[in-house]
């Protein structure tokens, strides 16, 4: 597995220094055409804080995200046009985590001075990874961090703080409507968890089961509950053991638990196993780090994620 992840960060590198030295030439004239329609041009890794942004930057912005939607957001690479974007845009948004590791040698790689760069784990106080069974951590003494900071809306208030900051930054002569639109939508996400909040202080039970990777971490700490996964962490690598799965088919027929978890663009396979096995429910809970592409052509929002995850939750609990 780490072998694996290894000569993909490796893959991106190489593929980063080749487009650095193809596109050096042309990013100035990129960026010049893409900025005579006045807006700032803004590009995020992923998709929670392409949807921040959608709601901050609104008509004045040119937003763009690279992951395509319906793509596994923690084995992706980027192409040489995906670089090119990025060395030409005035606002640069990415996670900070392992699956983005690549980003560092683009940005350092780039002629794009000028360009703000927000690092959303920089914006939060951080949780460790769950740690899978028999793996070694890269270097003595380093603790991998949960790169899914989004999930806790707490943490998103803090990330859409940061996000108004620096487009008014970019484009002052916009700061008042950003920051406007910031304080609206930081209204939801209080909202939000407030919801959260009260839903699951008063369910009946406080442990949430899932059949599937686990990338809910920063969510489960915001509101002290427990649960079961039988994936540690969020890797595409790993596999469930049969006694991981067998120990998990037991705690769901002991405990008389309703429903599993599977997470969203997963086969939900393991889930499947378990919820026959048991005839508990399977529901999803997603971690919203991309949508499919019915999703995002039909407009999806975090927001509307959340909300849909909070009524399975509140399944889940009672």
């Amino acid at each position: 597995m780490k072998k694996s992840g290894f000569l993909k960060f490796i893959s991106a590198v190489l593929v980063i220094a080749l487009a650095a030295s193809v596109f050096a030439g042309c990013s100035n004239s990129q960026k010049q055409e893409t900025e005579d329609n006045g807006k700032l041009n803004v590009i995020t890794s992923n998709f929670p804080p392409y949807d921040f942004l959608r709601e901050i930057g609104g008509d004045k912005i040119n937003l763009k995200m690279l992951i395509s939607p319906g793509a596994e957001s923690h084995s992706y690479e980027p192409t040489p046009q995906d670089i090119a974007n990025v060395n030409s845009c005035d606002v640069f948004v990415y996670v900070g985590g392992n699956s983005d590791r690549w980003v560092g040698s683009l940005i350092s790689s780039g002629d794009n001075q000028d360009m703000e760069v927000v690092k959303m784990m920089d914006c939060v106080e951080l949780l460790d990874e769950p740690e899978e069974e028999g793996h070694d951590h890269e270097h003595e003494g380093e603790e991998p961090k949960d790169e899914h900071v989004w999930t806790d809306p707490g943490n998103a208030v803090l990330i859409v703080e940061k996000l108004a900051e620096t487009l008014s930054d970019a484009d002052p002569e916009n700061a008042d409507y950003y920051n406007e639109n910031a304080d609206a939508y930081i209204e939801k996400l209080k909202a939000l968890d407030k919801e959260y909040s009260q839903t699951i202080e008063n369910s009946k039970r406080k442990t949430l089961v899932f059949g599937d990777r686990f990338p809910f971490g920063y969510l489960v700490h915001a509101y002290g509950l427990d649960y079961i996964s039988a994936f540690p962490g969020c890797s595409t690598d790993t596999e469930a053991s049969a006694a991981d799965i067998a120990e998990i088919i037991d705690y769901v027929n002991e405990n008389d638990i309703p429903v599993v978890f599977y997470i969203e663009l997963s086969s939900g396979k393991t889930a499947d196993t378990i919820c026959e096995a048991t005839g508990a429910k399977k529901l999803l809970l997603h971690s919203c780090h991309n949508v499919s592409k019915e999703d995002f052509e039909n407009g999806v929002t975090y927001l509307r994620l959340m909300e849909n995850n909070l009524a399975n939750i509140k399944e889940a609990l009672n």
